[in-house]
Order: C-alpha cells, then sequence, then structure tokens
C-alpha cells in the first residue's frame, strides 16, 4: 500500500512541475493550441483548476459536490463546461490553481481512514482520489509540454499513473463497450531510472512489457499505440492496448499514428 502522505508530496511536486513550465510564459503564449481540440494552454490549467475544485468539494461538503451535478444541464459536457467556466487571464488561473491544489491537498491530508469521497458514478478513497489527481495533472501537462514543443524529465511519480492504468484495465474495456477479461495480464515497465516496475501474477500468459513512460502515455490516451515501444503477448493483452483508459468518463478518440489528436480525455 502507498502512504497518503507520499502520494500527497508526490501530488504537490507534480503540480509544481507544470507550474514551473507554465509560470515564466508570456500571456499570449496562454493561447496556444494544445493537442485537446479547442483547448489552449490556459484551458488545460483551468480544467486542472476546476477538477481540484470538485474534488476539494467531494472531501469537504459531498452535498456541494453532488449539486454541481445534478445542476449541470448537460454531464456530458461537465469537462469542457468546468474548463470554460475557470478560465481567466494567466495570472488570476495561476493563483486560483494554486489555492485550490494546495487546499486539495490538505482536504485529503485530513479524510479518515477508510472514509469514500463520492464521484462520478463511483465513490473513492482519499489515495485512490490523490493517484487520480496525479494521473491528471501529468497526462494534461503533456498536452502542455506538447504545445510547447519540449520535453518533459520523467520521475518516479508516473509509477502512480501505470498503477493506475493497470488498475483500470477492466474499466477500459467496458468503456468501449466490452466484457472485462477474467484472465491475469502481467504488466512488466522499465522506470525512468532503469528500474523494474511489475504488476500481475508473474506466470500470466498474457503480458504487458516496455518503457513505463510510453506505457503512461497510452493508458491516458496522449500517444497512439503505434508510436510506443510496448509489447503485448497473448490476445487480451493485445486487446486490451487498444482500449486502455485510465480516466472515467466515456473513451476518448485517442491520438492519430502521426501524432493527431482525437476528443479530450
Amino acid at each position: 500500500m502507498v502512504d497518503l502522505s507520499d502520494l500527497l508530496t508526490d501530488l504537490a511536486d507534480e503540480s509544481a512541475q507544470l507550474d514551473a513550465l507554465v509560470a515564466p510564459l508570456p500571456v499570449a503564449d496562454w493561447a496556444r493550441p494544445t493537442p485537446a481540440p479547442g483547448w489552449s494552454i490556459g484551458h488545460q490549467i483551468a480544467h486542472l483548476a476546476w477538477t481540484d475544485h470538485v474534488a476539494l468539494l467531494a472531501a469537504t461538503d459531498p452535498e456541494a459536490f453532488y449539486a454541481t451535478v445534478t445542476a449541470a444541464p448537460d454531464v456530458t459536457r461537465l469537462v469542457d463546461v468546468g474548463a470554460e467556466e475557470f478560465l481567466a487571464p494567466p495570472a488570476e488561473l495561476l493563483a486560483r490553481w494554486r489555492a485550490g491544489r494546495t487546499a486539495l491537498v490538505d482536504a485529503l491530508a485530513a479524510v479518515p481512514a477508510g472514509g469514500k469521497l463520492p464521484w462520478y458514478g463511483t465513490r473513492m478513497s482519499a489515495t485512490s482520489m490523490a493517484t487520480a489527481r496525479i494521473m491528471e495533472t501529468w497526462a494534461h501537462g503533456a498536452d502542455v509540454a506538447d504545445a510547447l514543443d519540449v520535453v518533459r524529465p520523467d520521475s518516479h511519480r508516473i509509477r502512480h499513473v501505470a498503477h493506475l492504468g493497470v488498475r483500470t484495465l477492466g474499466h477500459g474495456f467496458a468503456a468501449h463497450g466490452r466484457e472485462a477479461p477474467t484472465a491475469p495480464v502481467r504488466v512488466e515497465l522499465v522506470g525512468p531510472g532503469g528500474e523494474a516496475w511489475s504488476w500481475g501474477p508473474a506466470d500470466a500468459a498474457d503480458r504487458v512489457t516496455g518503457p513505463a513512460r510510453d506505457f503512461c502515455l497510452l493508458v491516458t490516451q496522449r500517444r497512439n499505440r503505434a508510436d510506443l515501444a510496448l509489447v503485448a503477448t497473448g490476445s487480451v493483452a493485445d486487446e486490451w492496448l487498444d482500449v486502455a483508459q485510465a480516466f472515467a468518463g466515456p473513451p476518448g478518440d485517442g491520438r492519430r499514428p502521426d501524432g493527431g489528436i482525437g476528443a479530450e480525455a
């Protein structure tokens, strides 16, 4: 089990890394388009600020969280509406994002052991919520980095993204209208420092191997499978890599092999 306090430190550090990338940008660069259609760099940060806000409500005021869902005229557009709602001039947006993510870390740290937070279609522990926030921050940070044509250094924190990618195997199948497999899958990844990370039975017939970064880019739908050095052995593993999805909600359109982008995730 991962310690919650360690997870929250990693969440703060992942956010700080992205903050350091966007904070020095000229105002005009916040309008740069990112791989998500219709979303600028500003939209990406606004989305993170909005999601931190609703996660904070889930941790501190469940009734207010549910109210945001029931009041939405179209729940399928909550993500887009939330990003537009929180979009603001860069200085204001940065201040709001910083305050919100700090408040969320404090609120998650205060969740009683065993407590469950309401979320969209499910309930989550504070540990799961922190892991999901790391995944989202990393994934949307990848969109920002793509927009700026920079490569961010990987850290041990991507293990949380990979872990969530493994844990959501069944969700990926279900989101695509397919029956979740019963056969186990062994996942063996190489971390950023050359370390070996693994999940699943060592004797499983179905296996996925490759760089951890590539696996994380796949399960967050930030790269097309054809552009990644992942190897699938067995029919279940092979099908999984086509439907893998670590984020909640309907499946995105993913990325084209040429680097083109489908729907926002």
